[in-house]
């Protein structure tokens, strides 16, 4: 690796947001430090799957999906805890791929590319002098011009700088847990389903090879409620929902344990923190009744890009760059946001998710609408 005394960018984070504007800016030759804490490849909480919105942007940056073999989602299937069903068409459709292999093959993209890839590498600091950013980490000191927290739901970072939403009590937006298997079986390969069940609700889908993703998120107080005991939350309060009982005593798991994240926080956060520009769920957490979260946190990506690329290039000010990306990534992604969190409060009640349900059937144009707002276009 060659010294450089100053990077153009580092990005705190070596997820899709940190990793997909990474390399769209070592594309224009600016020079590149991306940090990450975990060593690839390895496994996230995440539903792994991705609208059709961000299809050509991950072509265009290097990533050759039209060979990977990928198993293309055009079917949406919801269930409500008593088992009432709703099946649609979704109009723009997605594919499945797990974070092991999309972060990973992204990874070696960013390297190719210039990145300079600290792995693993922990961020313990990260300062501010009016000018430039030193960044303390396990890897040791570095300094950039410009700075991306790309490191997703919470971070050390988060803590230092106090941002509001870890301050916050645990209450209804800030206290969840995610779990995730990828399982064999004979599903739909075409179709997401999310199935409810009280407080919570779990993602079904295909990813690559033979393995599907399950994926759920409920409350904590549901896990306290079953002695913390992950096996008896499914067994005494998933499986009521009929569907979800009939996966979960069938599926055969590729792992020996799922992985979990807690402490989940919907809670909102500011885009701008310390000068920092925060990228994807680092910047505001995207619900999974959002639409597509990974979509979401690249194309967010790809606002700071072109904000960062203009003030590289003397175009703008610091502050305009700040203020240029707070107000675009509010106009792009506030109103899913918003949507998704008002889907959120039906689902996971079953009165209010049996209704909500009927009502979708009975009108399918209002149902066809939502999925409209919870989905972004090609970028």
């Amino acid at each position: 690796m060659s010294k450089v005394d100053t990077y153009d960018c580092a990005f705190i984070g070596g997820g899709l947001a940190g990793l997909t504007a990474a390399i769209n800016l070592a594309k224009s030759g600016y020079r590149i430090l991306l940090f990450e804490k975990e060593t690839y490849p390895f496994h996230k909480v995440c539903g792994e799957y991705i609208s059709m919105e961000s299809w050509d942007y991950l072509v265009r940056l290097g990533l050759p999906l039209a060979d990977m073999q990928l198993p293309r989602i055009k079917k949406l299937l919801v269930t409500a805890p008593i088992g009432i069903t709703l099946e649609q068409d979704l109009p723009l459709g997605g594919f499945g791929i797990s974070r092991y292999l999309l972060d990973e093959t992204l990874m070696h993209i960013a390297k190719k590319n210039g990145v300079i890839v600290m792995n693993p590498a922990k961020v313990e600091s990260v300062a501010f002098d009016g000018k430039q950013f030193t960044i303390n980490s396990s890897a040791g000191v570095f300094t950039c011009t410009c700075c991306c927290g790309s490191y997703g739901k919470r971070s050390n970072l988060d803590r230092i700088w106090k941002r509001p939403f870890i301050l916050k009590k645990p209450n209804p937006l800030n206290h969840f847990i995610g779990v995730k298997y990828h399982i064999a079986g004979h599903f739909n390969t075409d179709q997401i389903a999310l199935h409810n069940f009280s407080d919570g609700y779990c993602g079904l889908s295909k990813i690559e090879g033979d393995r599907y993703c399950l994926c759920y998120l409920t409350t904590a107080e549901n896990l306290k409620r079953s002695g913390n005991s992950i096996e008896t939350m499914e067994r005494e309060i998933l499986s009521k929902n009929p569907h979800l009982e009939k996966i979960i005593s069938e599926r055969q798991s590729f792992y020996e344990q799922p992985i979990t994240i807690s402490q989940v926080s919907f809670n909102k956060k500011t885009q701008v923190e310390n000068h920092v520009l925060m990228l994807g769920d680092a910047a505001g957490l995207i619900a999974p009744l959002s639409g597509n979260g990974m979509s979401m946190a690249m194309h967010s990506g790809k606002l700071a890009v072109a904000v960062v690329e203009d003030f590289l290039e003397k175009k703008i000010s610091r502050v305009e760059m700040e203020k240029r990306y707070q107000k675009q990534w509010k106009q792009l992604f506030a109103g899913r946001l918003v949507t998704g969190r008002l889907i959120q409060r039906v689902f996971g009640k079953p009165t209010t998710t049996n209704i909500f349900l009927w009502m979708m059937k009975k009108t399918p144009n209002l149902s066809q609408w939502l999925i409209r707002q919870t989905h972004g276009n090609p970028f």
